[in-house]
């Protein structure tokens, strides 16, 4: 299996990142991406990298926690790109969120300059959104990114996977579907073809069924992959074949 989002450079992790790969290992995950959220974290995803090859990373500004959206961000962001895009898979986390304080217009734009520096450098991105995805396919529309990426956790419609599967993207399948309420979430996946998912955890958020209130870790991929599984009527091992195909066919090492 292969956990296709998990903030392991967060502080949740601090004392027991070592600890924690371990057990996810011993679980049945293989590799882990670990994207971007604030300059200062990019850092902390470099030494993981550094010290476990099975970690992939990638640089972004996301929108929730790099609450400042100033300019001088993506130069950093740009900066640092230049001296360390060998060691990235992709652009992310980026996207838009309309739950946060700073305006939406100041979020398109640094949303579309970060889907440039993509283009520029000839990487995928990580898509995160919240209550935004008219304004996601608006933006890739207008700024023509065409180089695909993951829409991380989706929850939206089946029109809505679609749009982005015909635009080249692949849906994150993260711990949501691990919940009888979520019927749009759980409809919308059972409706599109295998080979446009991936797996994810989110950690330390977005817990699966019976675990609230914990942090979550990649150690609960398989928790999710018993949950697609059982949604589209099929066993474990197909579902991380071909989510691993998947990963790997997205994130060829440039």
């Amino acid at each position: 299996m292969i956990d296709s989002h998990c903030h392991l450079d967060l502080p949740a992790f601090k004392n027991d990142v070592d600890d924690v790969i371990a057990r996810s290992e011993k679980a049945g995950v293989v590799r882990f991406l670990v994207p971007g959220t604030t300059p200062k974290g990019w850092q902390r995803q470099s030494v993981l990298r550094q010290r476990y090859p099975q970690v992939d990373i990638a640089f972004g500004l996301h929108p929730y926690f790099d609450t400042s959206m100033q300019t001088k961000s993506l130069d950093a962001l740009n900066a640092w790109l230049y001296d360390a895009h060998e060691d990235a898979v992709a652009i992310g986390e980026i996207g838009l969120d309309a739950t946060v304080s700073t305006p939406v217009k100041t979020q398109q734009y640094i949303f579309a300059q970060q889907l440039q520096l993509a283009k520029e450098y000839q990487l995928p991105v990580i898509l995160h959104h919240r209550k935004t995805h008219h304004l996601l396919h608006a933006s890739l529309k207008q700024e023509n990114f065409e180089g695909g990426g993951i829409i991380h956790a989706f929850s939206g419609s089946q029109q809505q996977a679609e749009k982005y599967i015909e635009r080249g993207f692949l849906l994150g399948v993260g711990g949501t579907i691990t919940y009888d309420r979520a019927t749009k979430t759980r409809g919308a996946l059972a409706s599109v073809p295998l080979s446009s998912l991936v797996l994810e955890t989110d950690s330390p958020d977005m817990p699966v069924a019976g675990y609230q209130g914990q942090r979550n870790t990649p150690e609960r991929l398989l928790d999710i992959t018993n949950a697609l599984a059982s949604l589209l009527d099929t066993g474990p091992e197909q579902i991380i074949q071909q989510t691993t195909d998947n990963y790997h066919r997205l994130f060829v090492r440039r």
